[in-house]
C-alpha cells in the first residue's frame, strides 16, 4: 500500500496571526460516570470495542471510528458499519453515491506536559502507523461500555434511538489513551520508543442532518477529561487531515490545501465580512474529464468551539512524500509570533514531525502557513518564511501528498476536569469551475485563486456554526441572544448644525434611519446543536362514522412555531 498523505493547509494569514474562534468558556457536562482513574492494571482483559460507522443521512458520507479517527484508513477493524453491517468503502464520499473519495484519514491529536514529560497522544499519526487511542471493552452497563451508540430524532416512537438524540443521525463514541496491556498496547514510536499515555478519556459525539441547508457537513462534539492524578499543563489539541482526493489510482499526488480566514457576505444591498476560519483541501484541478469522474469539490475543517475565548492557533501543512519531498513551510529562526530557534525534526526534511516533542512543537508553534499554491513565489527577500528548496518549490505549489494540522491551546486540565471541543467537517460543491485554471500555477497563484469558487463551502461552514449555536437564541436565558447586523435601506436628515469656529466652519449632520433590516449573525456562545426542522405536525382527530371517516386537525402549533434562525 502506498504511503498516504496527511494534509494540512494553512493560508497565508497576516490577519492578526492569532485566530479567535467562536468559543465557550463554560465546561461541557460530562455525561458518563466519573468512574475512571488512570490505572491500566484495572482494565478489563476483554478487547476494546472497536467500531466503524458511516454518516449517510445527508449529502456527505463520512466514516468514523471510536479510536479518535475519521475516514476509513485509520480504523483498526474492517470497514463495515457495525450497526448496519454495510460495507464502508469511502472515508468521505461527496456527493453521496458518486464514488469519489475526499478523505484518506483524519485524526484527533492532543499534547501536554505531564510532570517532566512532553507527551502527545494521537488517533493516528499518519505515517508511522502510530495509533494511541482505543475504546473500552463492550459492556452491558452502558455507563462503562466502550461500544458505540446510535441515536436519531427521526422517529419519536422508536424510544431506543430517540431518547437523548440531537440530530437525525447521532453517533456517540468513547476512547482513552490508557489501554496499555499486552496485546492492545500501542506500537512503539520509532523515535520515542515505548508509548507513555497522557491519561485522557474522550467522549465524542457526531451529528448529521438531511435538511438541504445542513446536508453537507458533520458536526463533532468532544468532551476531553483528565482521568489521571496529575494536572495536564500547556495542553494543545489539533485536528489532522490527510485527504487524497480523487477517483484515480494515485489520488494523493496532487492535493492542494489552504486556509480561509473570512469571506464577504451580503444582506439585501449591504456587505458584511464574516469569519470563516476554514482549513481546506482539494484536488489541484478537479480531475475534470478524468476516468472515474471529476473531483471538483472541496472539504474543510472549521473549529466552532474551543475551551477558551483567546488561544494560540496554529495551521501547519506539509508534503509527506518522504526524502527531499518532505517539505512544509517553516518560519525563519527568531521570526513570527513565537520567536523560536530552528527545530530539526530529525527526518531530513522540513515537514514531518516525528516523535512526541516534534509533534508537540507543531501543535503549539503559533505558525500560520501560507497556502500551498504560493510556495513557488516565496523568495529569499521574504521577511518571515524560510526559502523553499528552489528545485522543488514549484512542484510543491502544483500539488502533492499534502496533509494539514489545525491546532490550538494552551490550557491546563486538572484531574477530573473536562474540556470541550467542537468542529465541523464541511464539504462544498464546485470549487473548480474552469478546467484550464490549473495552467495558472505555479507562477500566478493569485489568478489561480480568482478561478476557484469557495462560496458553497463558506455557506455550509456558516450553517454548521449556526446549528452549533443558533443566532438569536438566548439558550441560557441570561438576556443575551448573540450579535446582530444592521442593513440601512433608507434614511433622512434629522438635523443640521453649523458650527463656526474660525478659521473652520463645520456642518454636523444627523441622519435618522427610517428603514433598517436586521439579522443575527452569531449566537450567544452557548451550544444548541439544533437545526431548523419542520414545524410540529397538526393535532389530528379521527371520528369513525357509518360509511365514512371524519378527519379533523388543529394546526395552531404548526402555524405559530418559530423558526429558530429567522425567528
Amino acid at each position: 500500500m502506498s504511503k498516504k498523505k496527511f494534509i494540512l493547509h494553512l493560508t497565508v494569514l497576516t490577519i492578526a496571526s492569532a485566530l479567535i474562534f467562536s468559543s465557550l468558556a463554560a465546561r461541557t457536562l460530562y455525561d458518563r460516570n466519573d468512574r475512571k482513574k488512570f490505572d491500566s492494571n484495572s482494565r478489563s482483559e476483554d478487547p476494546p470495542a472497536h467500531c466503524v460507522v458511516s454518516h449517510r443521512i445527508g449529502n456527505i458520507a463520512l466514516a468514523l471510528s471510536n479510536n479518535g479517527t475519521f475516514g476509513t484508513d485509520y480504523a483498526v477493524v474492517q470497514a463495515v458499519d457495525c450497526f448496519t453491517t454495510r460495507s464502508v468503502p469511502f472515508g468521505c464520499e461527496y456527493p453521496k453515491n458518486t464514488g469519489v473519495e475526499y478523505l484518506f484519514g483524519g485524526s484527533f491529536w492532543i499534547g501536554a506536559i505531564v510532570g517532566r514529560d512532553t507527551l502527545v497522544s494521537v488517533g493516528h499519526d499518519g505515517w508511522n502507523i502510530v495509533q494511541e487511542l482505543a475504546p473500552d471493552p463492550a459492556s452491558v452497563d452502558a455507563s462503562i461500555s466502550g461500544a458505540m451508540i446510535k441515536r436519531s430524532i427521526i422517529d419519536p416512537n422508536d424510544f431506543e434511538l430517540y431518547e437523548g438524540a440531537i440530530s437525525e443521525e447521532d453517533y456517540v463514541a468513547q476512547y482513552t489513551d490508557t489501554v496499555t496491556r499486552a496485546g492492545e498496547r500501542p506500537a512503539d514510536d520509532p523515535r520515542d520508543g515505548a508509548f507513555k499515555p497522557i491519561g485522557i478519556e474522550v467522549i465524542q459525539k457526531s451529528y448529521a442532518w438531511s435538511y438541504e441547508y445542513a446536508e453537507d457537513f458533520v458536526l463533532f462534539d468532544y468532551a476531553i477529561q483528565n482521568i489521571g492524578t496529575r494536572t495536564l499543563r500547556d495542553v494543545y489539541m489539533g485536528v489532522y487531515v490527510d485527504a487524497d482526493v480523487g477517483a484515480g489510482s494515485d489520488p494523493h499526488v496532487d492535493d492542494l490545501c489552504g486556509f480561509i480566514p473570512e469571506f464577504l457576505d451580503t444582506l439585501l444591498n449591504c456587505e458584511f465580512v464574516d469569519l470563516a476560519n476554514i482549513a481546506w483541501i482539494a484536488d489541484n484541478d478537479g480531475d475534470i474529464g478524468a476516468v472515474g469522474g471529476p473531483a471538483k469539490h472541496v472539504t474543510g475543517t472549521r473549529i466552532v468551539r474551543t475551551p477558551a475565548e483567546s488561544l494560540d492557533v496554529s495551521f501547519n501543512w506539509w508534503n509527506g512524500a518522504g526524502g527531499n519531498l518532505d517539505f512544509g513551510p517553516r518560519e525563519q529562526p527568531g521570526k513570527g509570533k513565537w520567536k523560536e530557534q530552528f527545530r530539526d525534526y530529525g527526518t531530513g526534511g522540513l515537514g514531518t514531525p516525528d516523535g512526541n516533542r516534534n509533534k508537540y512543537y507543531v501543535l503549539r508553534n503559533q505558525e500560520f502557513d501560507y497556502d500551498q499554491a504560493y510556495t513557488c513565489v516565496i523568495t529569499n527577500q521574504d521577511s518571515l518564511w524560510l526559502l523553499p528548496n528552489q528545485t522543488l518549490a514549484c512542484t510543491f505549489a502544483f500539488g502533492g501528498d499534502t496533509r494539514y494540522l489545525l491546532s490550538f491551546g494552551p490550557f491546563n486540565i486538572d484531574p477530573g476536569e473536562v474540556l470541550p471541543l467542537s468542529f465541523a467537517y464541511v464539504a462544498g460543491q464546485d470549487l473548480h469551475i474552469d478546467p484550464d485554471n490549473i495552467n495558472k500555477l505555479p507562477d500566478d497563484p493569485g489568478a489561480f485563486y480568482d478561478g476557484l469558487n469557495f462560496k458553497d463551502l463558506q455557506v455550509n461552514a456558516r450553517w454548521a456554526d449556526w446549528i452549533y449555536d443558533n443566532p438569536g437564541v438566548d439558550t441560557d436565558s441570561d438576556g443575551y441572544a448573540g450579535e446582530m447586523r444592521f442593513c440601512v435601506l433608507d434614511s433622512v436628515i434629522g438635523s443640521v448644525d453649523t458650527i463656526v469656529d474660525p478659521p473652520d466652519t463645520t456642518i454636523d449632520t444627523t441622519w435618522l434611519y427610517t428603514v433598517v433590516d436586521t439579522s443575527f449573525s452569531i449566537g450567544d456562545g452557548v451550544p444548541d446543536f439544533r437545526g431548523a426542522s419542520p414545524p410540529p405536525a397538526p393535532a389530528l382527530f379521527i371520528e369513525p362514522k357509518v360509511g365514512e371517516i371524519r378527519v379533523r386537525f388543529n394546526g395552531h402549533r404548526s402555524e405559530t412555531t418559530r423558526d429558530p434562525f429567522s425567528r
